[in-house]
């Protein structure tokens, strides 16, 4: 395996302090591979970006959702108040509760909120947890097949060898490798372009089916995918019909109304790195022109209250 090009360079006062090498890849409308950088086709962990295949399998198990409550159990949510009661609600509907997650307590994952909930007494707790969404899909999902739920998060469960297949048909590869998210799930490799593909694939697809229903319920209620002050949540809104979720460790993925998609991997994990990122693949996918979301494409360094430099894709990138 080679060495993957810098992506990202972090300029402070005129001097990189620091460079993220990684692959992305960015899929024209027909299909074809249209910008690339490092090796798209070696196999990684989505991490969440697994999550909207993983809420078609859902769907396709049986589970009955659609709206913002979809969103919430494909997306990778903030911990607000509002994921909290939308959690509950998917739960009570197949006649369950908190204690059936199995996803870990954690603190919000929006740092305004976690100081909220400590002022007010509150402590770590699964329904804060930013895979509870899915988790209480799955469980759902589980209940509407008429499957155990104590056991939902086994490789070896109906749910998750669903999932697997559904990793599988999408990304149109057999996973390289098999383990276990942060959450608890398991977690299947594909490469950076199998997920772009799959992305392409859940907005191309016909109107009412599960990959469109997860493509449709994520574009029109990005703020239970992610949260009210996430990036993810800031670029759909400002790009309309795209879809967009992220995955720890670096990863992003996308798609465009018309099939145009992406993906990227930042190699160390840096999350700072992968907006930057897929800014600049949706620029040479011509989807944002150069003046669009520039606080996301480039975000600010301080020194003091003082703008001193930025977080930027390396020059020449994508551009041949």
């Amino acid at each position: 395996m080679g060495v993957n090009p810098v992506l990202v360079e972090v300029e402070r006062s005129g001097f990189v302090e620091s460079r993220h090498r990684g692959s992305a890849v960015g899929l024209g409308a027909d299909g074809g591979v249209a910008a690339s950088a490092g090796d798209p086709d070696q196999p990684v962990f989505p991490r969440s970006a697994n999550k909207p295949m993983q809420a078609v399998a859902m769907l396709r198990s049986g589970l009955d959702l659609d709206g913002e409550l979809l969103a919430l159990a494909a997306g990778s949510h903030s911990g607000e108040d509002f994921h909290v009661a939308g959690v509950e609600r998917i739960l009570a509907g197949a006649g369950l509760g908190a204690d059936d997650l199995q996803c870990p307590a954690s603190w919000p994952l929006d740092p305004a909120v976690e100081r909220q909930v400590v002022r007010d007494g509150g402590t770590r707790s699964a329904l804060r947890m930013n895979c509870s969404g899915k988790h209480a899909g799955m469980l759902a999902a589980c209940v509407a097949a008429g499957w155990p739920t104590a056991t939902y998060l086994e490789p070896g469960h109906p749910l998750q060898l669903a999932v697997r297949a559904a990793v599988a048909e999408l990304t149109g590869e057999k996973p390289a490798a098999t383990g276990v998210d942060g959450c608890g799930a398991p977690l299947f490799a594909v490469s950076v372009t199998g997920v772009a593909r799959a992305f392409r694939r859940l907005v191309l697809a016909a109107p009412g089916t599960p990959e469109r229903r997860v493509a449709d319920a994520m574009r029109a209620h990005p703020q239970w995918t992610s949260g009210t002050r996430r990036e993810e949540n800031t670029l759909m809104r400002a790009v309309p019909g795209l879809l967009v979720k992220c995955g720890a460790e670096g990863v992003d993925a996308f798609a465009c109304a018309d099939g145009r998609a992406g993906a990227v991997k930042i190699d160390d994990g840096a999350m700072r790195a992968r907006t930057p990122v897929t800014v600049a693949l949706l620029r040479a996918l011509g989807v944002a022109g150069p003046d669009d979301l520039a606080e996301l494409a480039a975000p600010l360094l301080h020194g003091g209250a003082v703008p001193v430099g930025a977080i930027r894709v390396a020059a020449g990138l994508f551009l041949g």
